[in-house]
């Protein structure tokens, strides 16, 4: 059985001492899955906790002193659970055995102080999170690292500098989201992430919202990104059907899903090794090529430079071309904030959290803005291969392979493109992790079904893993013919692009209430672990640029590229474009119908529940 902990609280009986406590007194808490019952909610500059000793067998008992000196018990964290017990293949999820609940959390989450007597830690052990701490260093450092198909498209509608403009200005607002969840997530490595801080921080009704489009974003890019993989595919052959090779990627990430975190973890870094590798040795031969280095066969035995900036130019439609390419971009970078989650799933993230934020601004840079560069001086803007060009939907599109077949390098078209289809795995992986630990967390917090908190002994949410699997088949629509993969691809890509913007927005809104609320209630940053390194500034710039954004998509949808040709055309590209946003909208009218609760008072905020 190990160590089980049971939680006291105490209350004043009269009033506060603390003018700053008086408004927060008999405030309920819904934040801890494991606080069943509610209990009042105050200041952490007002209490302090005590450790008494157990009265019982191995039962520690935990209390929090204020004024009257009056406690209350309010219910138990669950046993601690020895993986250690259970064979090699149990614990890579493996046998039979693997997928029954596990009876209790692993307490491998560090989220004591320095100096914590034995008691602390073994209290603070058992309010673990349910999922398994399996994620090492390395591993957050890859955190979606990914290389892109729908570039091609953004600058065959963009021009080369609409879309170094797009990535620049979306990359920026990406720096400061990871920031600003780094600084949240590290303080509060609680499950769910952002999801429980949107609740805690903003209002519950609209966590609701953001919890389940999340959830709905990587529930449809999961075919989408296993449509892309068929795309991919048939770059060496058409002999198989677009429907055996969405079987073939669909069972692939099935099958790395049984062995759960882990599973995702080392797929992820060895994938995104060697994507990172290809994509320096990318810019390289880029490079090279631009001087006249290629081969005296290919399109780049003679100097180019910035032939191409001026013929065909700079921009392929002007303004409405650089806000078309927003989304695209998003969507590219769409699984950055996914390291907020694995906060909870690593086992010391005020340690590892810190350095893999800070590389974001590397894989920015290297992976994005400077392989752009590279392919808007190599690729013309109206290359037909070009995704939006006379291309259909098929690996040519990719500018990456685009470049290479150009250059006429023996081989490195076939190496991009591979790597291509393994990025595109990974990103399916990505979304089963991604959607099944939020959906974890809203039921966790009564916002699904309680069964999606299960958690089998291998540390998979495994009904939740199974839910966002069963998505997987909606590719299969696309095997009809062309244009009904193409028609699939816009549809599915309509539904998940935009509702990344949202997510990220809501992380900056929560950091600045957090910030508000860290004020009011009397604390200093020098107490944070780790700061977002421009402030509440940053995450407000941030969220400025999104809602400029938005706005910018917005005109696009309403008045697309070319016109429209019939009042049909124009609504449907307008939802083709727009679409999360109704969906959102209604997610918000949903859970404000269901639980009537509006946006928290800075005051009232609970900067205490999963601190650490």
């Amino acid at each position: 059985m190990g160590v089980s902990a049971r939680k006291v609280y105490q209350k004043s009986s009269s009033s506060s001492s603390c003018a700053l406590c008086s408004p927060l007194l008999l405030t309920p808490s819904r934040y801890s899955p494991f606080d069943r019952p509610r209990r009042t909610v105050v200041p952490y500059h007002c209490r302090s906790t005590i450790v008494l000793p157990a009265a019982m067998g191995d039962v520690e008992k935990k209390s929090t002193a204020y004024a009257d000196g009056t406690s209350t018990y309010v219910g138990e964290a669950p046993p601690l659970y020895d993986t250690s017990k259970e064979s090699l293949l149990t614990r890579l999820g493996l046998t039979a055995e693997s997928f029954k609940r596990a009876p209790g959390t692993t307490g491998g989450l560090v989220t004591y102080k320095e100096g914590a007597t034995d008691e602390e830690i073994a209290l603070a052990r058992a309010d673990n999170p349910m999922l398994q701490q399996k994620m090492k260093p390395r591993h957050l450092q890859m955190i979606a690292v990914g290389l892109f198909i729908g570039s091609g498209g953004a600058l065959n509608t963009g021009g080369p500098l609409g879309i170094l403009l797009g990535w620049i200005i979306m990359g920026f607002m990406l720096l400061c989201t990871c920031q600003a969840i780094g600084e949240m997530a590290i303080m509060y490595p609680v499950s769910g992430g952002f999801y429980q801080l949107t609740s805690r921080f903003l209002d519950p009704s609209w966590a609701f919202a953001m919890g389940w489009n999340y959830v709905l974003q990587w529930a449809v890019t999961l075919p989408l990104e296993i449509t892309a993989a068929g795309f991919v595919v048939q770059y060496w052959t058409d002999a198989v059907p677009i429907a055996g090779w969405v079987a073939i990627f669909w069972f692939a990430i099935i099958f790395i899903n049984l062995f759960g975190t882990l599973g995702y973890a080392e797929e992820e870094f060895w994938s995104s090794c060697l994507k990172l590798l290809v994509v320096v040795m990318f810019i390289f031969i880029g490079i090279v090529c631009n001087c006249g280095g290629g081969p005296s066969g290919g399109d780049y035995s003679s100097y180019v430079g910035g032939r191409y900036w001026h013929d065909p130019g700079m921009f392929a439609n002007g303004f409405k071309g650089v806000c078309s390419v927003f989304v695209t971009a998003a969507f590219s970078f769409a699984g950055t904030e996914l390291v907020g989650l694995a906060a909870s799933e690593t086992t010391n993230p005020r340690r590892t959290m810190p350095s893999a934020i800070k590389n974001t601004f590397w894989r920015i840079t290297v992976i994005y803005i400077v392989s752009l560069t590279i392919i808007g001086l190599l690729v013309p803007w109206n290359d037909e291969r070009l995704l939006g060009g006379n291309s259909d939907y098929d690996a040519n599109t990719s500018p990456f392979v685009i470049v290479m077949d150009r250059a006429g390098v023996p081989g490195l078209p076939h190496l991009v493109n591979a790597t291509i289809c393994i990025s595109v795995l990974s990103i399916g992986l990505s979304c089963v992790y991604g959607g099944s630990r939020v959906l974890t967390s809203l039921a966790e917090t009564g916002y699904a079904p309680r069964v999606f908190t299960y958690v089998d002994k291998s540390g998979r949410p495994l009904y939740s893993v199974i839910a966002l699997l069963l998505f997987g088949p909606i590719a299969f629509v696309g095997a009809a013919s062309q244009e009904v993969q193409g028609e699939v691809f816009n549809w599915l890509l309509a539904i998940s692009g935009l509702a990344t913007l949202f997510t990220w927005g809501s992380i900056l809104l929560c950091h600045i209430r957090f910030r508000r609320a860290w004020q009011v209630q009397g604390h200093s940053t020098d107490e944070l672990p780790f700061k977002a390194f421009l402030g509440v500034w940053g995450s407000w710039i941030g969220f400025i640029l999104i809602v400029l954004v938005l706005t910018a998509q917005f005109y696009v949808a309403v008045w697309p590229i070319g016109g429209a040709s019939s009042p049909s055309e124009r609504a449907s590209g307008f939802f083709q474009k727009y679409l999360a946003a109704p969906i959102v909208i209604a997610f918000y009218i949903v859970g404000y119908a269901w639980k009537r609760t509006t946006p928290h008072r800075a005051m009232d905020i609970d900067l205490d529940t999963g601190r650490k």
